[in-house]
């Protein structure tokens, strides 16, 4: 008790000096003699978890006295309400958060001698019902500057996209899988072949600090921000969307993990929203990948983790008030979506909405060896099939296939105002082949960029070409990652033709 008082006097006497040293020094300078004196913290924003915890503040100021205090007295504290000219830590304390709100508080920095100085204190809550505390710690107004395009319009923007692949989904970190770390050179050059657009498939749960909480580490946010700004600084777009991510959404689409994922759904996407929430309309946000999804059971449940994803972003305010989202459809698969994508969820704003579909005829784009139920196909389009080896014909998912499942999208969702994201499409490159044969299948992928890139324009899609950067046999790369070279001329002139 006497050190409390022995403080408070202290303060006490403080604040009578920083009155006085005003009221004395008032006449005596002049504009001569004026000097500008600052007051500065080693911080404007501390972010607390719900426990009781501190953080050290340091203030730096030449003013002869200050004064400090909390907008909230009732759970931020701190250790020192007054001091003067030097270098003083004050200790700041964020009491336990026992209730699943966020909360905010702002410290002020004062002096008659100096421009106050303000420091954001933010808390999130305990984890409630839903499992997670909410991560909407600091929303905005909602700010419309450089959001003007609606969802057909920015659609219109994109031309022709390109995936990093899993890079920043790569288990173990961005170069676990093979390739170096994303720079702006590499962007650059993509740039610089025809690509106005990237998709940047993103893991979040491996970066998360604590599973209890769904905390994501701010350093990985940090890192995706920057691979974001390399895209942005080169007028391109780009989508974040949570990926694979271990499959704790794509593979969980049932009613009973429907509470548990929308949860983790809800605060992953209330970080996202958050730390990019910055950035123009070149920025989209995905909502998810490939979810697997076989009926209208499961649909009604992925609609639900659709409608958190909208929520969580909108909620954040600023730019993302007004940000395009898109919404995948069921496996991202052409069909199931026209059947069972029925319903959308709902948004308070109209016309910033797309949806995604991939594109895999798995035949002639993914199937690396025969099987005991059919081939592989080697040769795809009417004016490739091979006259020598006949039973690695295309026999399906050619050109008269292709234009129907294109133009039920287009009939679904683009003739309504909702444009059609293809988020990946592509064709292992089958370098074991030799001579005739290579020649011949090394066409079809061509012919099949070309084709797949001009009925995407044809249908309102906005095609994405999947690039994983591994060069090896059956493999999708355009570039070689190492020296940021073309490694495939013949496929990028393909995909380029298309625009044509």
């Amino acid at each position: 008790m006497k050190k409390r008082i022995k403080n408070y006097l202290v303060s006490a006497a403080l604040c009578v000096a920083f009155i006085g040293v005003f009221a004395c020094s008032a006449d005596k300078e002049t504009p001569q003699n004026l000097t500008i004196k600052e007051l500065s913290v080693s911080t404007n924003k501390i972010d607390f978890q719900s426990v009781e915890s501190n953080v050290d503040v340091t203030v730096t100021t030449g003013v002869t006295a200050w004064l400090m205090n909390s907008s909230d007295a009732s759970w931020v504290k701190i250790s020192q309400a007054a001091g003067t000219s030097g270098t003083t830590v004050v200790k700041v304390t964020a009491l336990q958060n026992t209730t699943t709100q966020s909360r905010t508080a702002v410290i002020t920095l004062s002096s008659n001698e100096a421009k106050s100085v303000q420091i954001t204190v933010s808390q999130i809550g305990i984890a409630g019902s839903t499992g997670f505390p909410d991560y909407n710690t600091s929303p905005l107004a909602a700010d419309a500057s450089g959001m003007g395009s609606t969802s057909v319009q920015l659609a219109a923007k994109m031309k022709l996209g390109w995936n990093i692949g899993n890079t920043m989904e790569a288990t173990g970190g961005e170069t676990a899988w093979g390739n170096p770390k994303i720079t702006k050179a590499l962007i650059d050059m993509v740039k610089a072949n025809g690509f106005n657009a990237i998709r940047i498939p993103c893991s979040w749960n491996q970066y998360v600090e604590n599973s209890s909480t769904a905390k994501i580490k701010t350093e990985w946010l940090d890192r995706v921000k920057e691979v974001v700004q390399y895209c942005v600084d080169n007028d391109m777009y780009v989508i974040v969307n949570i990926h694979w991510d271990g499959g704790w959404l794509e593979k969980n689409i049932t009613e009973a993990k429907k509470v548990e994922t929308n949860a983790k759904q809800k605060a992953f996407w209330q970080q996202i929203a958050t730390h990019l929430r910055g950035f123009d309309e070149h920025l989209l946000f995905a909502s998810a990948n490939e979810p697997d999804v076989a009926d209208a059971t499961q649909m009604a449940v992925l609609t639900s983790y659709h409608q958190t994803f909208i929520d969580a972003v909108r909620s954040t305010g600023g730019k993302n008030a007004y940000r395009n989202l898109i919404i995948q459809g069921p496996s991202t698969d052409i069909a199931k979506t026209n059947t069972l994508m029925t319903t959308l969820p709902t948004d308070n704003i109209a016309n910033r909405m797309m949806v995604e579909v991939h594109f895999y005829p798995y035949q002639f784009t993914l199937m690396t060896e025969d099987a005991d139920w059919g081939k592989a196909f080697y040769y795809w389009g009417a004016g490739n099939h091979s006259t020598t080896d006949t039973a690695h014909n295309a026999t399906s998912g050619e050109e008269t296939d292709l234009s129907k499942l294109f133009l039920s999208m287009k009939t679904q969702f683009v003739d309504k105002g909702i444009p059609v994201i293809l988020g990946e499409f592509g064709a292992i490159r089958r370098s074991n082949l030799t001579g005739d044969a290579l020649a011949l299948h090394l066409k079809s992928r061509a012919d099949f960029y070309t084709f797949v890139v001009k009925q995407s324009k044809a249908n309102g899609l906005v095609p994405f070409y999947w690039d994983a950067g591994n060069l090896g046999v059956n493999t999708m790369s355009l570039f070689d990652r190492s020296n940021n070279t073309v490694f495939d001329s013949q496929a990028l002139t393909g995909l380029q033709d298309g625009l044509k």
